[in-house]
């Protein structure tokens, strides 16, 4: 079921990369590991054929986001494969496999396919946030001292510019907010009042009332918020990340929260991942964390079968156009 089928405007973020030099073409299509039959349904109904996976596999839907050595075996086992569906949008796992086979294999994320219901807890981590819920969630006592702040009239920098992006900006519409985009190009975003490039990071944060992170993980932007970026924010200020935990310096983090240097931080991940029992993250009381759990996997599903539909029809097509949410090999997502 597609977010149009379900009346929601769907923010499908597409790529300017290059195909590979040898472009997908149609033919037998492997669903795994464990197949459902949602996403053998998307292939099917796209007109596909599913298959077990052999020399004669020419596309490969895999689901499994924690196996990259899986699908690294399903590469070498089929080697006439020339497209990849992955599962998530975040594809750092599979980093080695995109630029080891990007010039024969086109390589699909999930990028934008979750854009609802991962900008919708994005959302609630910032309200939460902002009115002290880590807080009061954790009070045994009525407490008689005023907290909390508006949402309304902030200023909000996202650093990142994708679906889940595009999508809290216009969750955010409401509350009149000011928006800073953060990101590779300075091209204007829609709902944004101004874009900046990752250089100028660093200029936008002293007046930030909330910073949702929504970036890519890459070499690149490994720790991109660390001491100095604490440093450089507004005490009353929060932080959310939606991402990934290793976007952020997770000492430096603590340290923030611990010093006063900002009020709060909304996590859905952490690093490391899982967190560990006894870590200073759990018992801080400025930071709210959930489990990445922003899109569950009953949320998820119908729209990775979605995407799965969407790019089988293009794959079928074999003119290498149509695809959806194409991971750039050199960018890294």
């Amino acid at each position: 079921m597609s977010t149009a089928t379900r009346g929601h405007r769907a923010v499908v973020p597409t790529s300017g990369a290059p195909l590979p030099i040898d472009a997908p073409q149609s033919g037998p299509v492997a669903v795994l590991p464990d197949p459902t039959d949602l996403h053998v349904t998307a292939v099917t109904e796209a007109g596909g054929t599913v298959a077990s996976l052999d020399a004669d596999t020419r596309g490969l839907v895999w689901l499994d986001p924690r196996d990259p050595s899986g699908l690294a075996d399903a590469l070498d086992a089929a080697p006439g494969i020339g497209w990849v569906q992955l599962p998530f949008a975040g594809v750092d796992a599979f980093a080695h496999l995109i630029q080891e086979h990007g010039d024969r294999v086109l390589f699909t994320s999930a990028k934008g396919a979750y854009a609802e219901p991962v900008a919708e807890h994005a959302l609630a981590l910032t309200l939460g946030t902002l009115r002290v819920l880590q807080k009061r969630a954790r009070a045994h006592s009525w407490a008689t001292e005023p907290e909390g702040v508006s949402l309304y009239g902030r200023n909000v920098v996202v650093i990142g510019a994708g679906g889940i992006a595009l999508e809290y900006i216009r969750l955010l519409a409401p509350f009149d907010v000011d928006v800073t985009v953060v990101r590779r190009s300075a091209d204007p975003v829609a709902g944004a009042s101004r874009t900046v490039t990752t250089d100028q990071l660093d200029e936008v944060l002293p007046d930030a009332d909330v910073v949702m992170i929504a970036a890519a993980m890459t070499s690149g932007t490994a720790k991109l918020f660390g001491e100095r970026q604490f440093a450089l924010m507004k005490p009353s200020a929060r932080l959310v990340n939606i991402a990934r935990g290793g976007l952020v310096d997770t000492d430096a983090l603590v340290e923030a929260l611990r010093t006063g240097a900002i009020a709060a931080a909304g996590l859905d991940v952490t690093d490391p991942e899982p967190l560990p029992d006894g870590h200073p993250l759990w018992s801080e009381p400025g930071a709210v964390i959930t489990p990445h759990q922003a899109d569950t996997p009953e949320m998820v599903a119908p729209l990775l079968a979605e995407r799965v539909r969407l790019n089988t029809t293009a794959f079928l097509d074999g003119s290498g156009e149509g695809f959806v949410g194409v991971v750039d090999p050199v960018a890294g997502y």
